[in-house]
């Protein structure tokens, strides 16, 4: 017997499921949906739909289980995709439900109507549905719920007619889906067996194996078989620790460098890792001649596009836990450790701040349990030569490139537990999501933001130089005051310009108790005329 409305049937569901903090933008189409709005619930506003999609995002990580997102029709949507693009690169879990006009309207073509609007976010979502019927909504969130936490995770969408809400509707109750699975154990004692005869092993480590819980296996696995241990190119993720001195560097998104890297190693062994991400075409191969390469996924459709090698699809946790079992402990050289960058001066550069004095001052002030974002592209290099990160979950970025994501990011992930998130972001990131500022300033989220204003788009500059373009046009961003905007958003900000001054003004960032709220730190930094990915900061 129906016993409640669809709205009423999906807050239950929402509470029973974890997902009480709501990150949107709210219009007429979504309305209903807040009628008698839970006490125990919060509504985490983003005054841009991408913002509401980048916090969601943070706060999934976080957590480690979806988030809940609402947009406003076809225009939210809209507004939203790049930051849901990231979010399925990612593999982050999220429910998108988008309003949509009433159904009484949508043969009119209304105002606000969304004309096919499963359509619209396909194909960068997992699954995408208008539910035929009103008392079909919460079993449609319901199970955007369970696919969007099945590996491998990522973002789930449902439109639903701004009527609905009112209808009668039957509840839905949570019940698990155990996801996990492992590979055919022929295919693991093949691999076990490869990894015993080789003479160079080597692990890339991808995404998957933070977002899979896997690290304590990668390391497990890379100790026992004293493997060389290589992050993905442009990973999104931390996976191994950096420190470690079977730790390596980070692969470069450029088919001839990265098969340099990997030349040495007989025998590699990618986990959760889309191992040829490239980003510059130059025509190399995937792999030197006498590489062999293995790779672990729960992605089938990752395993069917790599272009080489043996793929295993499974989940990581329980394919390394009997990888490592069937192998001995190995009596092989362990490869040399990774050298040390060279200490930056706090001279040069006309008196400016540059990106790797600033970087050294974060390392030696960074505690070994911080959450580091990043969303300053060229200054990538740097920040993974320079600040080592050390913990499980640790480092976030975006794997794919759609700018906008590391303001919000931080800010989502920061409100998962109210623990300090440091974020280091260029002045052209930040211009993608600055109104993310406000969510933090409103929600006090507790986010240091360390803003590298070098002046433009300098990634961009730099790969025109790469190929021989110079100047590119529409690179310069000038005469912005980014600590007076940010206080005008309600951020606490200062802005540093001189080297003398870092030290302190790091100190005073850095050092702001998790109950303090957000803060702003502006630095003009030098720029750079070198060519992005050469050489590798590896």
């Amino acid at each position: 017997m129906t016993t409640a409305t669809v709205r009423e049937a999906v807050v239950r569901f929402l509470r029973d499921t974890g997902m009480t903090t709501v990150f949107g933008n709210p219009g007429s189409t979504e309305l209903r949906m807040f009628r008698d709005w839970p006490e125990d619930f919060t509504y985490v506003l983003g005054l841009q739909e991408s913002v509401a999609v980048g916090m969601a995002a943070g706060h999934a990580l976080g957590t480690r289980r979806a988030a809940f997102v609402s947009l406003h029709s076809a225009g939210g949507v809209g507004h939203a995709l790049g930051a849901v693009f990231n979010a399925f690169r990612d593999r982050v879990p999220l429910v998108i439900v988008a309003g949509q006009q009433a159904r009484s309207l949508i043969q009119l073509r209304p105002f606000l109507g969304a004309d096919e609007p499963a359509l619209f976010p396909r194909p960068y979502v997992k699954s995408a549905r208008q539910p035929e019927r009103a008392e079909d909504v919460p079993a449609a969130v319901a199970e955007a719920y369970r696919i969007a936490m099945t590996h491998p995770r990522g973002p789930v969408f449902v439109s639903v007619p701004e009527d609905d809400w009112d209808r009668p509707a039957e509840p839905v109750m949570p019940r698990t889906v155990h996801s996990a699975f492992t590979a055919d154990p022929d295919a693991l004692d093949a691999l076990a067996a490869r990894l015993e005869a080789c003479a160079r092993p080597a692990l890339v480590v991808g995404p998957g194996v933070d977002d899979e819980d896997a690290l304590d296996r990668a390391l497990a696995l890379a100790e026992r078989i004293r493997a060389g241990v290589w992050i993905s190119p442009l990973s999104g993720r931390s996976g191994f620790p950096e420190s470690h001195p079977l730790f390596q560097g980070f692969l470069p998104p450029i088919a001839r460098q990265l098969a340099a890297r990997l030349a040495p190693y007989d025998v590699v062994v990618a986990l959760g890792a889309p191992v040829f991400t490239y980003h510059v075409a130059d025509g190399g191969p995937p792999l030197a001649p006498g590489t062999e390469l293995f790779h672990l996924d729960c992605d089938p459709g990752q395993a069917a596009w790599l272009p080489t090698g043996t793929s295993i699809v499974t989940t990581l946790r329980p394919a390394l836990e009997r990888l490592t079992a069937l192998l001995k402990d190995s009596d092989r050289d362990p490869p040399p450790p990774r050298p040390a960058p060279v200490p930056a001066p706090v001279e040069g550069h006309g008196g400016h701040i540059t990106p790797e004095l600033f970087f050294d001052l974060l390392r030696a002030r960074l505690p070994r349990d911080r959450v580091l974002v990043e969303e300053a592209p060229s200054h990538r290099d740097t920040l993974h030569a320079r600040v080592p990160v050390e913990s499980d979950g640790g480092f976030l970025t975006t794997g794919s490139g759609a700018l906008g994501w590391g303001l919000p990011l931080a800010l989502g992930r920061a409100l998962a537990d109210r623990r300090r998130v440091v974020c280091v972001v260029g002045d052209g990131s930040a211009l993608y999501s600055v109104q993310a500022l406000w969510s933090a300033a409103r929600h006090a989220a507790p986010v240091t933001y360390v803003l590298l204003d070098n002046g433009g788009y300098a990634a961009v500059r730099a790969l025109g130089r790469r190929i021989g373009i110079a100047p590119v046009p529409g690179t310069d961003i000038t005469g912005i005051d980014f600590a007076a905007l940010a206080e005008s958003f309600g951020c606490p900000a200062a802005r540093v310009e001189h080297p003398e001054e870092l030290p302190a003004a790091l100190d005073h960032a850095l050092g702001r108790g998790d109950d303090r709220g957000p803060f702003l730190l502006h630095l003009r930094v030098a720029g750079s005329t070198g060519t992005l990915y050469e050489p590798w900061a590896g």
